[in-house]
């Protein structure tokens, strides 16, 4: 769009090859790129530039990518899509508790970083953009305890406020506009990623959920997918 400034990311990676790749990749798609390669360094990067979304190395000297995410997030939300060479989920459940939106493990694909970064700023620009409207699509979803806001994207259960990430949200929205039925981890994926995901990435965002809303309230389909039931054990 001629005149509009042009998404602002902040990569912040160790290793200065993969760093640089990252960053070429970035600025080739048309995004403008700050770069950072320790922990404090990214902090101050964030603080000085604003990013518009932070795509953030999980090792990092100085102190680590979560210590980032935390600070960081203390500051305003920012989206923050997450790189790690460990998949091992407690640490990614760890990531996604203090912030983190999405993540990717390595070695990843270029394509499917980009893909992701532009899934998650078009999230935060529906969310402002349904803040700027007011109005338009069923702003409120309830179900036994659990409303959702699409408006000021906010989730509380049985009264009490919920952190919910833009890609936790999101996967909560799709259950929650159909209750009781199943949905397709294919179908899930596809809404949120614009493909279908083969990796585990769905779900670890779904064991997050669980952890913040309720063991009970999403049931898995085993081969098919998941549900979103009323909360209560069977």
């Amino acid at each position: 769009m001629t005149g509009t400034a042009p998404p602002r990311l902040l990569v912040v990676e160790d290793d200065p090859t993969i760093n640089e790749a990252l960053t070429d990749r970035f600025e080739a798609e048309g995004f403008a790129v700050v770069r950072a390669y320790d922990g404090p360094g990214a902090v101050a990067a964030y603080e000085e530039h604003s990013p518009d979304l932070v795509v953030l190395d999980l090792m990092l000297p100085g102190f680590d990518g979560l210590e980032v995410c935390r600070r960081i997030q203390a500051d305003r939300p920012v989206p923050v899509l997450m790189l790690t060479a460990r998949d091992e989920e407690s640490d990614i459940i760890v990531g996604l508790g203090v912030g983190a939106d999405d993540y990717l493990t390595k070695p990843f694909r270029m394509r499917e970083v980009v893909a992701r970064v532009r899934a998650l700023l078009r999230r935060v620009e529906r969310a402002a953009e349904l803040q700027r409207e007011g109005e338009g699509l069923e702003q409120t979803l309830r179900h036994h305890g659990l409303v959702l806001d699409a408006r000021t994207r906010r989730c509380t259960v049985d009264g009490d406020p919920v952190h919910l990430t833009p890609t936790e949200f999101d996967v909560l929205v799709l259950l929650a506009r159909e209750p009781g039925a199943v949905l397709h981890r294919e179908h899930i994926a596809t809404e949120l990623w614009g493909w279908d995901d083969s990796s585990r990435t769905l779900d670890t965002h779904v064991k997050s959920l669980r952890a913040k809303v309720g063991h009970t309230r999403i049931r898995t389909v085993h081969g098919i997918g998941y549900a979103l039931d009323d909360g209560v054990a069977q």
